[in-house]
């Protein structure tokens, strides 16, 4: 917003310079962003907040200043001339124009002024040249008066040409069904029942604080005027201007809550223009039609809690002086503490609360002058349940290379149904939680998984050349258990299969040129080996088994139990939902369930002497149906109960050649050691032969 430094300083005598002027006013909250010009043609480049319309115009900036320097601010008091044929206030002649009112709550109060025999001309060099500064383009000088009180004191008006309103009155009412109105820049408008217009005795002649009417406009061959200026309820405003995608300067500023008081004032202030330089007269009174009055309730102000939230020792007589110098009346109040009614004045819609009035006393007092204080705090800082845990996860998955990112809360419904994980309770089978007001159709659900948010990540790196990106995000999901909402913890892993290949030291660990499917099942085990990595610090023993989500690819892909609770699934990502997310390389996936890992909880950390006694080594190999699996060895061996088995692993599987189909061959390492003693090669004997016998149960066949 543009506002002319030289029209600010019409108001009110300033001795400060421009650039002074506009960082005392920064200062008070009326931002100036930049300067702009010099002299006479200083112009502030401003960002006023929208709790503050008193402040979009040039006198609502005077005021400012002259409470900042405590100058006396310069009233406006327009003279008009009383024509001979004015009645007395009260007789048929001072009424010059009926207005009725049908809809007083949300139009309470309407004024206007009639002007004959004027002649609609360019406006005088010294209006045009200051609207010419605020990029305001001029048109005559009946419309640019009403621009020019429009950006002087931030009161809308409006004039018509009163020879083209049909039966000589106004009328504001809610526009009726099938009605359509021609607004100023040209376009036919329908209007709706919930539309507040304007008309004369048969038609719709202006969008109520919007804009006016194309048909009732003043041309050149306009020569009787009525001045509109009216107070209109900023919800309906507001409604009106987006349905019919209309914001104007007008809408702008009745949106927020124009000053009530000022009606007839710009009224006065656009006759006086037109008078000045197209002649004419004026035709009776004023008519000021008021249903009710905006008077707003006074505020009780307490000198003490002023002193509490601003921590400083402001006396009374200087809130006292402050309040005042900004428009403010106070009246002391009660006994004992001393303590203010305020009277609030009618340019100030936004001061509603004593803390309102706490915030004008310390803006204007300056919030530099108040020592810097921490609030007193007796308490101690209170660690999160689970911040260990988390610690403990993202610090193990940087150290893998992945990176943190965060993804939106919201997803698609589509996302939702596929990525979904199936709901314990049928009756919560499908619900999510949709938004109200929902930024897209792809952000209209409240996500119930991290994987959509992930995979868009991975696109997004993907299709700007990063082909090796690893990412995590620790979030929570969203999701129903029973009537109740939830929101459960998750953590995702994310990687191209390019990343995962060069987690690895040596290529000779992730070897392509065994073939594809012997290449993908290798980096598939290397993601494996992050997942347990992660999965290391909690207590207890991971297990694996099949059962995961339907987007995760059939073969290269597992759920991780920890003490039979699953915890994580993970895997490549199912080759179709990859297409479709037209995901360039293949990418691997791992969901973490938070909520089971908190109440499983950490491994406690134990230290223990190496053994002083060697370990041995032994290795068999044996011939397995496919639907065998190493979970299933173990618990065989484990069976064994041998207390010196410290490791049993395989290093090996192979299938072809001499192995038939549906068999695999595995090759399998078990160490061995005691903390007390050297093994004797009769017990290694007696030990191999039950780990033998134990995997012989699975249907195994020993290799020479």
């Amino acid at each position: 917003m543009k506002l002319s430094a030289h029209w600010i300083r019409d108001f009110v005598d300033l001795t400060v310079d421009d650039r002074r002027l506009a960082q005392d006013l920064t200062d008070v909250g009326l931002g100036v962003e930049g300067i702009l010009g010099s002299g006479a043609d200083t112009v502030f480049e401003m960002e006023i907040g929208t709790n503050r319309p008193d402040a979009m115009n040039h006198y609502g900036v005077a005021r400012e200043a002259a409470a900042i320097y405590d100058r006396p601010l310069k009233p406006l008091s327009p003279l008009l001339a009383k024509d001979a044929r004015n009645g007395a206030p009260g007789t048929a002649e001072a009424v010059p124009f009926p207005i009725t009112v049908e809809e007083p709550a949300l139009c309470p109060r309407f004024s206007a002024r009639v002007i004959h025999g004027t002649r609609i001309k360019p406006s005088p060099e010294k209006i045009a040249h200051r609207l010419q500064l605020l990029d305001q383009r001029p048109i005559s000088n009946a419309v640019d008066a009403t621009n020019y009180v429009l950006w002087e004191i931030g009161k809308p008006t409006h004039v018509f040409d009163a020879d083209l309103l049909e039966g000589g009155q106004i009328i504001v009412r809610k526009a009726c069904h099938g009605e359509t109105l021609k607004t100023l820049d040209g376009i036919d408008r329908k209007l709706t029942t919930d539309d507040l217009v304007v008309c004369d005795a048969k038609k719709p002649v202006g969008l109520a604080g919007t804009m006016g009417g194309y048909d009732t406009m003043i041309t050149d061959k306009t020569r009787n005027i009525v001045i509109e200026s009216a107070w209109w309820d900023p919800a309906t405003v507001r409604q009106m201007s987006r349905r019919h995608s209309l914001h104007t300067d007008a809408s702008h500023r009745f949106e927020r809550g124009a000053d009530f008081e000022s009606t007839v004032l710009s009224c006065d202030l656009v006759a006086k223009m037109i008078l000045d330089s197209g002649g004419g007269e004026l035709v009776g009174d004023v008519v000021d039609v008021v249903s009710k009055r905006m008077d707003q309730a006074p505020v009780l102000l307490r000198v003490s809690e002023v002193r509490r939230i601003l921590g400083g020792n402001l006396e009374a007589g200087e809130i006292f002086r402050l309040l005042k110098r900004l428009g403010f009346t106070l009246i002391p109040e009660g006994q004992g503490d001393a303590q203010f009614r305020v009277h609030i004045p009618s340019w100030r819609l936004d001061v509603e609360r004593e803390i309102d009035v706490i915030e004008e006393i310390a803006r204007l007092h300056g919030y530099n002058k108040f020592a810097n204080t921490l609030p007193a705090y007796s308490g101690a800082v209170v660690e999160l349940p689970h911040v260990a845990i988390d610690a403990a996860l993202r610090r193990r998955a940087l150290a893998l290379g992945y990176n943190e990112a965060l993804s939106l809360t919201f997803i698609s419904h589509e996302d939702a149904e596929k990525f979904s994980p199936p709901s314990s309770d049928a009756s919560n089978a499908g619900r999510v939680l949709e938004l109200e007001n929902p930024l897209s159709e792809e952000a209209s659900v409240m996500r119930t998984s991290l994987a959509p948010g992930m995979l868009n990540m991975l696109a997004w790196n993907l299709n700007r050349d990063v082909a090796d990106a690893r990412l995590f995000e620790m979030g929570s999901v969203y999701a129903m258990a029973g009537s109740e909402r939830v929101e459960p913890k998750r953590l995702c892993l994310g990687a191209t299969v390019a990343a995962v290949r060069a987690s690895r030291s040596s290529a000779a660990t992730l070897d392509v040129s065994k073939g594809e499917h012997a290449a993908a099942g290798e980096a598939f085990r290397a993601f494996k080996g992050d997942i347990e990595n992660l999965l290391a610090p909690f207590a207890g023993e991971i297990n694996y088994d099949r059962q995961t989500a339907e987007h995760f690819h059939p073969g290269r892909s597992a759920r991780a139990c920890l003490n039979g609770a699953p915890v994580a699934q993970f895997g490549q990502i199912h080759p179709e939902i990859a297409s479709a997310r037209k995901l360039r390389q293949e990418a691997f996936l791992a969901d973490f369930d938070l909520e089971q890992l908190y109440k499983i909880g950490l491994r406690p950390i134990r230290f223990s002497l190496l053994g002083k006694y060697p370990a041995v080594e032994r290795d068999f190999s044996f011939v397995f149906a496919d639907d065998i699996t190493f979970q299933q060895m173990r618990q065989a061996v484990q069976s064994a109960s041998i207390s010196e088995l410290q490791e049993f692993r395989p290093v090996e599987i192979f299938r072809g050649g001499s192995i038939p189909a549906g068999k695999y061959s595995v090759l399998l390492r078990t160490k061995f050691q005691s903390k007390d003693r050297t093994l004797r090669e009769e017990e290694l004997t007696d030990w191999s032969s039950k780990i033998v016998a134990a995997l012989t149960t699975l249907g195994g066949v020993q290799r020479a």
